[in-house]
């Protein structure tokens, strides 16, 4: 397919939601697989909510996701300027034309009155359309009420009767009843053009081939086409994509879970585990395939097998998908990820040495073991950096007040204190010896000295544990990471106390 020109064109009135970035990814990977254009255009002329912050979060949230763009606001191209609040002399020699050819028309109708007409209309079951009140007024007569200082909106003078049909390529032949249509604005009485009008404008300029968004735009697609006939503008070809939908098939919102791609971030969600994910909402890859990297799914995506029923979005599923892509990091991406969660969890020091990163690799292949997210690596840490005796729960205490727990304990101590320095080989030399010494075995011998290291009744091996808490022990942290030895005088002297 040549000239294949799609474009992402979000307003910057708020973070992106994973609707929208799914609209982007379909459009990104479209382009890409057609060796067309992918282009990122500002649709901000909703002054009032639209903020270069917004902006900002929004090309952050396209690249963390890997959709570059080959034209738009930072990097240029031949049809700048890419944000609509710089191209408003350009709708405007375009509405002078179709005022002076009778294709529109002034509307004085004051917006009371309008939402009257509105509410009586829904009232008697009538579709809510404009009566067309200001339709038979001069051109000239309007002109000079506007000169006036009349404020007033500019409307696209739409025939009373006939049908407007096109082909999606999602959803098929789709037919509209020009009656319940009525004249849309193409100009707000503030002098901004309506979002029916400049998108039409900006999608001719800007040669798009193929216009790639959500089933929400549906109702909005025969008035463009109207617009484009008014200009004598070829349209492009158009692609409605279903709703995202929560699990309770009702739109997706903050109600469900996190719903902005900053969030997912946030959560420890890989940008390449979440672009795996979005590119299934809606669209099933051959064979049943769900694990993809992004060449696989540049290689495999196909338009036209696009569903047309609602996309659920399933929380589970993309946690599933994340520990899938957190499996394939080499040991050095992961610590470098998991870095900032512990970091912020005061866990880590700002300043690395090559013996912490040595260490936090070892660390974060063990712990992040069957785990989703990095958001979850902090409280999985605390077995780690957390030993209080104290604090330990009833399973813990109950183990500690058998009378051969305090043996094999009193014991392990016994043998453990004199040792420079302590080993899992050690541990499994000493436990030998104990488990000659005292006759325990199994539970009787492994469950007090896991309390004796852990203060818990349970949690990770301890072949994996020893080690990693025996060389964090040597290392500098915000909150000190104890030795063994330390551990198990801490639960001797508990031992005592209770006594």
């Amino acid at each position: 397919m040549s000239d294949v020109r799609v474009r992402f064109a979000p307003s910057p009135t708020g973070y992106m939601h994973v609707g929208n970035a799914r609209t982007a990814l379909f459009n990104w990977l479209f382009a890409r697989q057609q060796n067309g254009t992918f282009i990122l255009r500002v649709e901000d002329t909703d002054v009032e909510r639209s903020t270069a912050a917004y902006e900002q979060s929004l090309k952050k949230d396209l690249t963390w996701l890997g959709l570059d763009w080959d034209e738009g606001p930072d990097v240029g191209g031949k049809f700048r300027p890419y944000r609509q609040s710089e191209r408003l002399g350009i709708y405007s020699a375009y509405t002078e034309k179709l005022l002076n050819e009778g294709k529109a028309y002034y509307c004085f109708c004051p917006p009371d009155a309008l939402e009257r007409s509105r509410e009586e209309a829904l009232a008697a079951g009538r579709m809510p359309i404009y009566a067309g009140r200001c339709r038979t007024l001069p051109l000239e007569e309007a002109r000079h009420k506007v000169e006036k200082g009349e404020k007033a909106a500019i409307r696209l003078r739409v025939p009373d009767e006939g049908t407007l049909s096109y082909d999606d390529l999602v959803r098929g032949l789709l037919s509209f009843d020009l009656k319940l249509i009525g004249d849309p604005v193409l100009v707000r009485s503030t002098g901004l053009p309506a979002y029916n009008y400049a998108v039409v404008i900006d999608d001719s300029l800007m040669k798009i081939s193929h216009v790639i968004r959500g089933e929400d735009h549906i109702s909005n697609t025969p008035r463009q086409l109207l617009v484009y006939q008014a200009l004598g503008l070829a349209p492009p070809r158009f692609a409605h994509l279903a709703m995202v939908m929560g699990r309770d098939n009702t739109r997706l919102s903050k109600r469900h879970g996190a719903t902005a791609v900053d969030q997912f971030r946030k959560e420890g969600i890989l940008s390449s585990a979440l672009f795996n994910y979005l590119a299934l909402l809606g669209w099933a890859p051959p064979e049943g395939r769900e694990v993809l990297t992004r060449e696989e799914l540049l290689e495999l995506f196909d338009l036209k097998k696009v569903s047309r029923s609602a996309a659920i979005f399933d929380y589970e599923k993309l946690h599933w998908i994340n520990r899938q892509h957190i499996k394939k990091l080499a040991p050095g991406e992961k610590a470098r990820i998991a870095f900032p969660y512990l970091r912020s969890a005061g866990l880590m020091p700002e300043s690395m040495t090559e013996a912490h990163w040595a260490w936090l690799e070892k660390a974060v292949e063990i712990l992040m073991e069957g785990m989703d997210r990095f958001s979850e690596l902090p409280p999985r840490f605390s077995l780690l950096y957390e030993f209080s005796p104290d604090s330990m729960d009833d399973e813990a205490r109950k183990i500690l007040n058998e009378e051969k727990a305090r043996s094999v304990i009193a014991l392990f101590h016994e043998k453990t204190s004199p040792l420079a320095e302590f080993s899992y080989a050690d541990f499994v030399t000493i436990t030998a010896e104990i488990k000659k010494t005292t006759g325990a075995k199994g539970k009787d011998l492994y469950h007090p000295l896991r309390v004796a290291l852990t203060a818990r009744a349970s949690g990770l091996e301890l072949d994996k544990f020893i080690p990693l808490v025996e060389e964090g022990a040597r290392l500098e942290f915000p909150k000190r990471i104890k030795n063994c030895a330390s551990r198990v005088a801490e639960v001797i002297e508990y031992l005592r106390w209770k006594r």
